[in-house]
């Protein structure tokens, strides 16, 4: 069985050619696909009849995520899916919205996307990292879970805005399914959202950084730092190499000198471990001048036993990287009081 939610465009239209039907019966299948969201083949009535039986016959079929639980934040502004995606596996996905700025428009609706169940990354902090590593998802389950929000908020009037690879998983570990995702996903024949609107993250995998910057791709690339040094980024990233903190900053110039897109490096400031004026001092002359963002996360909870650092620490600790002229933000966070903010998501906790 062959999910058309799989196919590029080019692939689309190619598979009507040879099944004899004209070029534009891809269309046919392609927008209803991407703005109807039918469930089944038979859903899709402008295809002819006997194109509808032959591509059924062939093993083509449209999957879709179905959802098993959903909680809402306290605000109403992050929604947190547990989904069955077609093949029956349980994956967490979230919608995290903030208010548009432009007068009368759409809030800014980005899902935060699931790359794998489980994660072999082993990051100490984070629930996802804490359940192992279980599968890779194929780009048609990527796409999927968009495709869910996106279903949802169209009944709402509104419309998917952006995306990050920062749910479940590490994304360039499934490096083949995750672009193929992304290429459907941005086609102007497919999903069609703008590739400056996807950010992928990644914990620092040099090799897969590499090939993103070779894929002519306009996306953003968010890279998880949270030490300044390798003994220290080893404690929190068991599988840190031993010169990763290095390799990270390079690998990030090389991305931003062949793409011309600045590098956000994510540290997750954690109470009493990574948080002290010391490294944040040593953060600043790390990153001093390479043009890159960091964007601070106060630790969120977790079944780790780590804790959130002091608005006072958060302050100063931003403090110090703005004073020696690095660019900096805090992020707002959305959706901890339902385990659906950085690093929480895991498919055993749906509360």
């Amino acid at each position: 069985m062959t999910d058309l939610y799989r196919l590029l465009p080019e692939e689309m239209e190619q598979l009507v050619i040879d099944m004899g039907y004209p070029r534009y019966r891809a269309d046919q299948i392609l927008l209803p696909l991407y703005y109807k969201f039918p469930k089944d083949i038979n859903d899709i009535p402008q295809l002819p009849k006997k194109l509808r039986e032959d591509l059924t016959k062939a093993g083509y079929t449209i999957g879709s995520a179905k959802e098993i639980h959903r909680v809402v934040s306290d605000d109403g502004d992050t929604t947190k899916l547990l989904l069955n995606l077609p093949d029956g596996t349980p994956v967490e996905t979230v919608l995290i919205q903030y208010p548009s700025s432009k007068i009368n428009g759409h809030p800014r609706s980005t899902i935060c996307v699931s790359t794998q169940i489980g994660c072999a990354m082993g990051c100490v902090f984070c629930a996802t990292g804490q359940m192992g590593f279980e599968k890779n998802i194929k780009a048609e389950e990527i796409v999927a879970q968009v495709i869910h929000f996106a279903n949802i908020l169209q009944q709402r009037g509104e419309h998917v805005t952006n995306l990050v690879f920062m749910g479940m998983g590490e994304p360039m570990a499934n490096y083949d399914e995750m672009i193929r995702a992304v290429r459907i996903l941005t086609h102007n024949r497919g999903f069609g959202i703008g590739q400056r609107n996807i950010t992928i993250s990644t914990i620092g995998i040099i090799s897969g950084i590499d090939k993103l910057a070779e894929e002519n791709l306009q996306v953003g690339l968010a890279i998880s730092l949270h030490a300044p040094n390798n003994e220290l980024r080893k404690k929190l990233v068991p599988t840190a190499g031993p010169n990763s903190v290095e390799d990270i900053i390079e690998a990030g110039r090389r991305y931003y000198k062949k793409t011309g897109r600045r590098v956000t490096f994510e540290y997750a400031l954690m109470k009493g471990i990574n948080d002290s004026p010391e490294i944040a001092t040593e953060l600043a002359i790390l990153l001093k001048g390479n043009g890159s963002h960091v964007n601070l996360i106060p630790i969120n909870p977790t079944a780790g036993n780590f804790n959130r650092p002091t608005q006072d620490n958060v302050n100063e600790f931003e403090r110090i990287l703005s004073d020696a002229g690095v660019n900096c933000t805090v992020r707002i966070e959305k959706g901890i009081e339902i385990s659906a903010a950085c690093g929480q998501l895991r498919t055993d906790i749906v509360g």
